[in-house]
């Protein structure tokens, strides 16, 4: 069984190897980086996969490939970047979320195969296994004659193909993120569990790791540990407030100190909130919601 797979993206190089190397394995075909080419080419040539090759795409390519990520959800395409790590990491500060893997180059075509393979032998098991079949979108995407010949909005796209996009938006729009900092593992276990349900929680056991994580991943909130070893909250706080990249980020101290001159030196750091510990599920969750929703 062929897979087949839709290539799109600015390294030509990477394109023309899929065409020269794996024929025997997927059958390809490219489209532009444009948002409503690639979303034709997904209605109409319904791939398995969608690539995307990196070599220097502009924000503007990288907004068209977000929002065209929305219909391959609709469709459930799984989503593959492949590019050197700065340049995925790049795209994905932007759209979050928006793969399902990430290929690091330099990297092999073989190993590319492989993993590709692995991935969408993995979902085709779970589509057999639930007798599961590919969604048809219940509308086609906007007319070639309408999308031509419509004044195109301060967005960038005609006024149908912005709604289409916001529509999609609407619906698969994401969980907020919230990112947990403590040294104790048993409480970043058990504050994963108060919040899975709600939102999308990843956990660090330092500040140093914390910091580290946001420099590839964006999140919504910070809840912090007030005292830790090595790097503690206030120390990682003041980092996170030099940072131009989340200075803004809204962050919540998690402290077992309850002397009032400690809690007095929290709140001179400004941080958006603080709770004591052991952690009260209702109150943390009511907190979190004041401030991101």
């Amino acid at each position: 069984m062929k897979y087949k797979i839709l290539i799109s993206g600015k390294n030509n190089t990477i394109i023309d190897d899929f065409f020269s190397q794996t024929s025997d394995e997927f059958e390809a075909v490219t489209t532009s980086t444009r948002y409503d080419d690639i979303v034709r080419h997904l209605t109409f040539y319904k791939p398995d996969v969608f690539i995307y090759c990196i070599a220097g795409e502009s924000r503007n390519d990288i907004n068209q490939l977000a929002n065209a990520r929305y219909w391959m959800m609709e469709m459930r395409i799984p989503v593959v970047l492949l590019g050197a790590k700065e340049e995925c990491d790049e795209v994905e500060k932007i759209a979050v979320n928006v793969s399902n893997m990430t290929l690091y180059r330099p990297i092999s075509m073989p190993v590319i195969i492989g993993r590709i393979k692995k991935l969408l032998e993995g979902r085709q098991a779970v589509k057999e296994e639930l007798g599961w079949e590919p969604p048809k979108p219940k509308k086609e995407p906007f007319s070639e004659s309408l999308s031509a010949t419509e004044p195109i909005g301060a967005s960038g796209f005609s006024p149908t193909v912005a709604a289409e996009i916001e529509a999609l938006k609407g619906k698969y729009s994401t969980r907020k993120h919230v990112l947990v900092v403590d040294d104790n593992t048993m409480m970043l276990k058990l504050i994963k569990e108060h919040l899975h349900e709600v939102y999308d929680v990843a956990t660090a056991v330092s500040g140093k790791i914390a910091l580290k994580f946001l420099e590839r991943k964006k999140t919504d909130l910070i809840l912090l540990d007030y005292e830790m070893p090595e790097e503690n909250g206030p120390a990682v706080l003041a980092q996170l407030r030099a940072n131009e990249e989340t200075k803004d980020i809204p962050v919540v101290f998690l402290t077992g100190v309850t002397e009032t001159k400690k809690i007095q030196e929290a709140l001179i750091l400004k941080p958006q909130s603080y709770l004591l510990k052991p952690v009260n599920r209702d109150k943390l969750l009511s907190t979190i919601k004041k401030l991101i929703g």
